[in-house]
């Protein structure tokens, strides 16, 4: 007896023999029809980076969680925490020399949790850490981003350094997932509260992305002004976009993974 398939399996099934121009073309429909759904929902889109804000944050508790029950940091990243642990002190400086507000205490916050994630894995689980996996050098991210702070920042009236650092965190956020990325293509299998933990990175980058595109399409792109001028307004939005599609592919498997009841997510290669 033929045995009936979900209609997700169906679904994923017909998405994974598309050529790839179709697949980008499917997922520039979705993103756009998940924007027209917040738009339409979520009145005060400021409340989509408070949001965005609050998903990181569980998905470091999702972290914690799993270090302080399971002992082990197998497939974490202590790269991508120190890359993390970064970008947020720097907007956190810049937060309190700049625009001290409800974010400046969830940066803290988000910081003082990913501090002790690092401690963590450094010291009470290092025999479990996948240094071996771990092989992303975080200088091939961080010297780019800080060049191009220094060419392209905000044109406001702060000191000249506080403005190349604010463009730096707003870079370095961007590119701060990939080693661990690498580490989940490195070992093909990525157990439950790790890829949770992804998964929330990517439900928060894509909110944050929302949020900008429509503040923007809000202000019929009076924002874009309020923000300087020069290409500094242009790489907010393109920052946010490559956050977004850098964790696309993951988060598709990721659901696809779910909804399959698959504990755990085996991903095919080149995904990420």
């Amino acid at each position: 007896m033929r045995t009936t398939r979900r209609p997700i399996q169906v679904v994923s099934t017909w998405v994974r023999r598309q050529p790839p121009k179709v697949k980008a073309f499917l997922a520039v429909i979705t993103g756009m029809a998940a924007l027209v759904l917040l738009r339409a929902i979520v009145h005060d889109h400021d409340n989509l980076f408070v949001a965005a804000e609050a998903v990181h944050s569980i998905g470091i508790s999702v972290l914690i969680y799993k270090l302080m029950k399971e002992k082990t940091c197998a497939g974490l990243s202590l790269k991508s925490q120190e890359l993390t642990a970064m970008f947020l002190a720097v907007r956190l400086y810049c937060s309190f020399v700049m625009e001290y507000d409800i974010h400046t205490l969830l940066d803290l916050a988000t910081l003082a949790t990913t501090l002790w994630v690092i401690y963590m894995i450094r010291f009470n689980l290092r025999s479990s850490y996948m240094e071996d996996k771990d092989n992303f050098l975080i200088y091939y991210v961080v010297i780019p981003c800080a060049a191009l702070a220094l060419l392209i920042h905000p044109s406001t009236s702060h000191l000249f350094v506080n403005r190349v650092f604010w463009a730096f965190c707003v870079y370095l956020e961007a590119v701060s997932v990939l080693p661990q990325l690498r580490v989940m293509q490195n070992t093909k299998i990525v157990e439950p509260f790790t890829a949770h933990y992804v998964f929330a990175l990517g439900v928060a980058r894509f909110l944050s992305c929302a949020h900008w595109v429509l503040q923007v399409l809000d202000s019929r792109g009076h924002l874009l002004v309020a923000l300087g001028h020069g290409l500094w307004p242009s790489m907010v939005l393109i920052s946010e976009i490559v956050q977004t599609f850098i964790l696309a592919d993951f988060c598709y498997y990721y659901v696809k993974s779910v909804f399959g009841g698959q504990l755990v997510m085996r991903l095919p290669s080149g995904v990420v």
